[in-house]
């Protein structure tokens, strides 16, 4: 455990979708375990990795979050956010290695080491794991499942194990990011508490983000508030009674088949994460599918995960082209307290800077587009809540200061 150190700051990539009593105790931890005087998170907007809506909008979780521990945050663009384990840890990665102030990057870890991850890292760059990670793709495996296999094959069991938990691989993929920007980040892994990710199973005072969601969208506020803290229960009340919260994709279940059916066979093969013909795949189910629940299955196969589908939906309908991930375009800036203006005051970053609709115009064309397409995705978002609301919240909504 180190001692507090003056300026130094930590990062955390974080969806915080909603933030619980496990975000509150990650953040403690990081700054326990660093010594870090300052925590930057860098979080998903309105739309997160597994394909779907936040259920709640991104500038009350910001509030959740800097309440909860963190003094700056900073939003992850929308089509990382909306990526793979690679690009969506690429992403947050590269903007925490623009700020030019941070120090550490905390990330959840269940290998309990975090040399078992980089040694993790050294096997999945292995050039000699190319021949068997093709020949298992080969025999129809999920692009994880086939990885880890090859890994099993060339390192054994235990390097292959790490790479079998969700928050291991992402973990694997901050540290392989920070290789490929050659960062003075230091990894720090921090052992996750209670339940497992994505686990509907609750642990004492901790539960995951994913049963919590389940609970609120079944209505029982009560039984969630137990595993969040006090605050953010207060700002998930204020959501609900705005009608703004808890969001739901199947509110907007037709309008995203509308868009599908009118994509042609080229626009779906534009889209991120297509390969191998897999828009003919989906143009063929979306003529036949009458829910989302119907198109994910119809696709879904050995090959491509739910996951993956999920989110080559998402992309087709709130605008994500292939090129969009191909490199960060500005760093923005949600909401902060004293200590993060005193950070951002010492930052040096080498992306530009922009916390509002007039920063941004000033953007060259090629960032305008992006910010423009998250604040076409977060009007879609508005009419995913069960009062819909009315377009710019993106463009309108102030800086958050605590």
């Amino acid at each position: 455990m180190s001692q507090t150190t003056k300026n130094t700051t930590a990062a955390i990539i974080a969806e915080y979708n909603p933030f619980h009593n496990g975000h509150a105790f990650h953040i403690a931890r990081a700054k326990e375990i660093t010594g870090a005087e300052n925590i930057v998170v860098i979080m998903s907007g309105n739309f997160v990795q597994r394909g779907d809506c936040a259920i709640v909008d991104k500038f009350s979780r910001t509030r959740m979050a800097l309440a909860g521990g963190a003094d700056l945050v900073l939003e992850l663009p929308l089509p990382f956010a909306c990526s793979g384990a690679e690009k969506f840890a690429l992403g947050g990665v590269t903007i925490a290695d623009a700020m030019g102030c941070v120090d550490y990057l905390a990330f959840g870890m269940e290998c309990g080491d975090t040399l078992h991850l980089i040694k993790a890292a050294d096997a999945v760059e292995d050039k000699r794991l190319k021949a068997e990670l093709d020949k298992h793709l080969a025999e129809g495996k999920l692009f994880a499942a086939a990885r880890t296999e090859a890994v099993r094959e060339i390192y054994g069991d235990d390097a292959a194990e790490i790479l079998c938990s969700p928050n291991n691989t992402l973990a694997v993929e901050y540290i392989r990011a920070l290789r490929k920007l050659n960062s003075n980040i230091v990894p720090v892994g921090i052992s996750r508490e209670g339940a497992e990710h994505n686990s509907v199973e609750t642990s004492g005072q901790f539960a995951s983000a994913t049963a919590i969601r389940r609970m609120l969208m079944n209505g029982d506020n009560d039984s969630a508030a137990k595993f969040m803290p006090e605050t953010s229960v207060e700002i998930l009340r204020q959501c609900e009674a705005n009608g703004t919260s808890p969001a739901d994709i199947k509110s907007c279940e037709r309008a995203v088949l509308a868009r599908l059916r009118g994509m042609t066979r080229e626009q779906i093969a534009r889209l991120p994460d297509i390969s191998e013909g897999l828009e003919n795949r989906i143009y063929e189910c979306v003529r036949t599918a009458s829910s989302l629940g119907e198109l994910y299955d119809s696709i879904k196969s050995k090959r491509y995960s739910h996951a993956r589908i999920r989110r080559i939906i998402l992309s087709a309908f709130t605008g994500i082209r292939e090129n969009h991930t191909h490199s960060v375009p500005y760093i923005r800036i949600l909401g902060m307290n004293s200590r993060g203006r005193d950070l951002l005051s010492r930052a040096n970053p080498s992306l530009p800077m922009i916390s509002s609709y007039k920063h941004a115009q000033k953007l060259p064309q090629d960032a305008r587009s992006i910010y423009m397409l998250e604040s076409y995705a977060d009007d879609m978002w508005s009419l995913m809540t069960p009062k819909i609301q009315p377009c710019g919240s993106n463009m309108s909504e102030k800086l958050i200061v605590i």
